[in-house]
């Protein structure tokens, strides 16, 4: 089996021998009258437009494959909407143009004109009268037997991917029509579209460690977006009752089957609303976007069914730790027994200096996300989280000690967040310094001040509920894929030699 330099230096050899002859490599003025998806459903639906002896078609691909028999040989190419056969004859296409397809390899595009035939084992096969070299590819793609399985290469040459594994291209057109599907849900509820700074003079809206910048001409550090919440309710405050942003964010953390350091969400604000008005919605939007990506509102993760239909389990924090984790309710607001219990599990709190300042809300959430959460298989609300891990939610009137907020988790892992906005900018200075202090305390996820935030509060905003839904994880699970990095075009990979 030759090796890949082998194969590069003689495509590169017919490269300088058509040259040599006068052959434009990369040629732009071929026009395209039918896709293959085109000619494919015409066939289907007996058009003799397409059909006919006489039925010319122009067309284009990438040649996928070739066997040759002498002065002629079938091809197989592909286009954006399928693959489909060609039969490329000499006495047909003629010598100087047959002589040029000789010099062609698999991974070339290749422009056909021809009418469609049968073969004699009832294949439509394009029979060429013409064909034109659009550009010549100087490596060879990947054997097509064992094809493109090596996952590190596949995410660091995803154009490969897409090109060898046609099931992996399904995935992000599956991806593409959920993000279409919520644009156009959340449109039809009279929520207007915006966008918001990727570069902020202050990282906020979430507690996470930001990536940090400069901007030369304004001598000025800016962090890249951990969220865009709090301009999204400036726009409330001014007068956007309903804004939506589906956005990319940013957040300095680790890399695993969940988490890429950048990866969008769908952020949403409703003014007159509360986390249980989202709660419903969230419930609909689901079962209509699992609908309409699969054609089911039960799909299979994994090997797990998870069904989309209502009612969705709610259940409180609280009663989540006791039932499924087995916390004894008594030590609930025992800080140092919380803290014994989370060390004892292997639990990771933090740096001794980050243990001083986590009071026990933030130690019982950390019990949830490892005892708790990777159970939640179907879709479960849980509600009625501390006011110490929900900064920007409103507080519960009957139980403030608590917060009108909810988390949705599907398949072990969260999907969304929501609550009822906390627009009481007194109380919203107050949870700010606090988290200051947690922040100096050694803790770089802790909300920063936002003076002007504030200040915009202050100009009063309306009673708001708002959610955040994250959609590379939505996209894993409409697409059973295990990893982000499977929903992700680009993810962040770490830098290599290996060519």
């Amino acid at each position: 089996m030759e090796q890949t330099g082998d194969i590069i230096d003689i495509r590169k050899e017919k490269i300088r021998e058509m040259r040599h002859s006068g052959t434009d490599l990369y040629p732009n003025d071929f026009s395209v009258t039918h896709s293959v998806g085109d000619i494919q459903q015409a066939l289907i639906n007996n058009d003799t437009g397409i059909s006919a002896e006489n039925a010319a078609i122009r067309t284009a691909g990438r040649i996928m494959a070739i066997n040759r028999f002498g002065k002629s040989a079938f091809i197989r190419f592909k286009d954006r909407t399928g693959q489909m056969q060609a039969y490329v004859r000499q006495d047909k296409v003629g010598s100087d143009a047959y002589a040029l397809f000789k010099l062609m390899d698999i991974g070339d595009f290749i422009g056909l004109t021809g009418t469609m035939f049968q073969t004699k084992t009832g294949e439509w096969t394009l029979l060429a009268d013409s064909l034109r070299l659009l550009s010549k590819a100087i490596r060879p793609l990947p054997e097509k037997f064992h094809g493109l399985k090596d996952p590190e290469k596949r995410y660091r040459q995803r154009y490969l991917d897409l090109i060898m594994n046609p099931e992996v291209r399904e995935i992000f057109i599956r991806r593409s029509r959920l993000v279409q599907f919520i644009r156009k849900f959340l449109i039809e509820r009279d929520f207007l579209e915006v966008e918001t700074p990727m570069m902020q003079p202050i990282a906020g809206g979430a507690e996470a460690k930001p990536f940090k910048t400069h901007h030369n001409a304004l001598d000025m550090d800016l962090y890249l977006r951990i969220a865009p919440e709090l301009y999204l309710k400036r726009l409330v405050t001014g007068g956007f009752e309903r804004v939506f942003e589906i956005n990319r964010n940013f957040r300095n953390e680790g890399i695993s089957t969940q988490h890429n350091p950048e990866f969008t969400m769908l952020e949403f604000y409703q003014a007159y609303a509360t986390f249980k008005d989202l709660m419903t919605l969230t419930e609909e939007m689901f079962q209509q976007a699992a609908v309409f990506v699969t054609g089911s509102v039960e799909v299979q993760y994994q090997g797990e069914p998870i069904d989309f239909t209502s009612p969705w389990k709610q259940i409180t924090l609280y009663d989540a730790l006791e039932s499924i984790a087995g916390i004894d309710p008594a030590i609930f607001q025992d800080r140092d027994k919380l803290m014994e219990t989370a060390l004892s599990a292997g639990i990771t709190i933090g740096k001794q200096e980050e243990r001083q300042v986590l009071d026990a809300g933030k130690i019982l959430t950390k019990l949830f996300d490892a005892l708790v959460e990777p159970k939640l298989i179907q879709p479960t609300f849980i509600t009625g989280y501390p006011v110490s891990v929900s900064p920007l939610s409103r507080r519960n009137m009957e139980k403030p000690d608590l917060t009108d907020r909810f988390e949705l988790f599907i398949a072990g892992r969260e999907i969304a967040n929501g609550f009822s906005e906390l627009n009481d900018p007194e109380d919203q200075r107050e949870r700010f310094l606090r988290q200051v202090q947690h922040r100096e305390a050694g803790d770089e996820e802790s909300h920063m001040m936002d003076e002007d935030y504030i200040k915009a509060l202050e100009y009063g905003m309306p009673p708001t509920a708002g959610e955040g839904i994250g959609i590379d994880r939505l996209a894993m699970l409409l697409t059973d894929s295990p990893s982000i990095r499977d929903v992700i075009l680009f993810p962040h990979m770490k830098a290599t030699d290996r060519k």
